[in-house]
């Protein structure tokens, strides 16, 4: 209903929705109503906290009945630059007013500019932009085995792709064939070929695999964050880097999540100062406000694709590509990196120092950060984070018993402070 007054100024258009039945339903619906409401026509295949959320600003967000929270998951790291940032919003809003949509099929006065931008950003030759990041995953792939038939002489139908064990790539048919998630992968095989698993921060599996001069590429998320905040040891991702080189393999960095920002640098792989052949962005490329998408490469790499084989209609649409730039310019402008590593050190630090039988293992780079949960007198990640909720954080488990923590960027010393002892006062709640 926010939005609306901020849309709507005229009185009398104000003045016959306060009358309308729409207004008086939901201005009698409570959380509970919204959450059935979602139950009774929407597929369950997902199990929220159960608040009902209406309004973000920063770091905050706030429910239907007017509590505020502090966001500590930024909808999977896709809100790094905090909830409706005004130049972001900007952006949105002077563009969706001029042109939405063109396809591929005509040119249009913004995806130029956003290419040109984004490729000098990063340091690549092109950029091709698709929507969410699993799209950007897919698109990585066919590009790893059009490079491979076209560049690398593998035969037809031979490419192989390594991937690391408890990866997570996103939720279509090749990324769970990829999964070793049993949930992930239940009830939707035949799975898709041409994929070898290895384990995590395994130098010695990856390069024994890497000598089969069929694989094509090494896919693999920097730090595990769907696993639950996995860091790899120091030095792995440089030496992987470095194998897939002397193999003629693309290295693969997914960086959908552990990108722009969120771990203390711009991308997770620059704590080692390793550059990627094929790199893929999604969620905080848009700074949470619209489905973005990219995925960079060299020529040689990106020029395998030819007119005709691999597109998408909103890919490098108008809305996106402007609103990207300012999301990027934003990560700049703001400093969000420098801030992610120095209040990320804040953050474990303190966790740390919680005296509760229930925290086993704090770990995490940046602002990117888990706590394994020990179970105590039957409670669990779960009921944690349900008791974070009812002090005002949100968060959410992953697995089970690892609670993922990833407030936006822009969050600052006190507010993370502030936040943490709400955390503490949860989890102590269970001692």
């Amino acid at each position: 209903m926010q939005a609306f007054y901020r849309a709507k100024r005229g009185k009398t258009t104000i003045y016959k929705f306060l009358n309308s039945k729409i207004y008086k339903i939901m201005a009698k619906m409570k959380t509970e109503d919204y959450i059935k409401r979602e139950e009774k026509f929407g597929a369950h295949n997902y199990h929220p906290i159960p608040v009902v959320l209406e309004r973000g600003e920063g770091v905050f967000l706030w429910d239907v009945e007017g509590k505020r929270y502090f966001d500590f998951l930024s909808a999977y790291s896709a809100v790094n630059q905090g909830h409706c940032h005004p130049k972001i919003i900007g952006a949105l809003n002077e563009q969706a007013g001029k042109l939405t949509l063109t396809s591929r099929a005509f040119h249009n006065s913004c995806l130029g500019e956003f290419e040109e931008y984004i490729t000098k950003y990063f340091g690549f030759d092109k950029v091709l932009p698709m929507n969410t990041g699993v799209e950007g995953v897919e698109t990585a792939l066919k590009l790893c085995r059009k490079w491979a038939y076209k560049k690398k002489g593998i035969e037809e139908g031979k490419a192989k792709i390594i991937v690391c064990e408890n990866n997570f790539h996103g939720r279509t048919i090749a990324a769970v064939s990829m999964s070793t998630d049993p949930d992930a992968r239940k009830d939707y095989s035949p799975y898709t070929p041409g994929f070898v698993k290895v384990p995590y921060n395994n130098i010695d599996a990856l390069e024994k695999e890497l000598k089969d001069p069929n694989v094509a590429g090494f896919l693999l998320e920097p730090i595990q964050g769907e696993a639950g905040v996995y860091v790899p040891d120091d030095g792995y991702l440089k030496k992987a880097s470095e194998l897939c080189k002397k193999n003629n393999v693309l290295f693969i960095d997914d960086e959908v999540q552990t990108g722009l920002a969120r771990t203390g640098k711009l991308l997770a792989c620059d704590h080692e100062d390793v550059r990627p052949d094929i790199l893929i962005l999604g969620k905080a490329l848009s700074g949470g406000v619209f489905p973005v998408s990219a995925v960079l490469a060299d020529d040689d790499i990106m020029l395998t694709i030819k007119p005709g084989e691999h597109g998408s209609t909103y890919g490098g649409n108008p809305i996106a590509a402007k609103v990207a730039i300012a999301a990027l310019e934003v990560i700049k402008e703001e400093n969000l990196a420098e801030k992610a590593e120095r209040l990320g050190k804040i953050f474990r630090d303190e966790l740390k120092k919680i005296d509760s039988e229930m925290i086993e293992i704090v770990r995490g780079k940046g602002l990117l950060n888990a706590v394994v949960v020990k179970p105590k007198n039957g409670k669990t990640a779960m009921d944690v984070c349900l008791k974070m909720s009812e002090h005002g954080v949100l968060a959410k488990p992953t697995h089970g018993h690892i609670i993922r923590f990833a407030p936006p960027l822009v969050i600052n010393e006190e507010q993370l402070r502030e936040a943490l002892q709400l955390i503490e006062k949860s989890i102590r709640f269970f001692d």
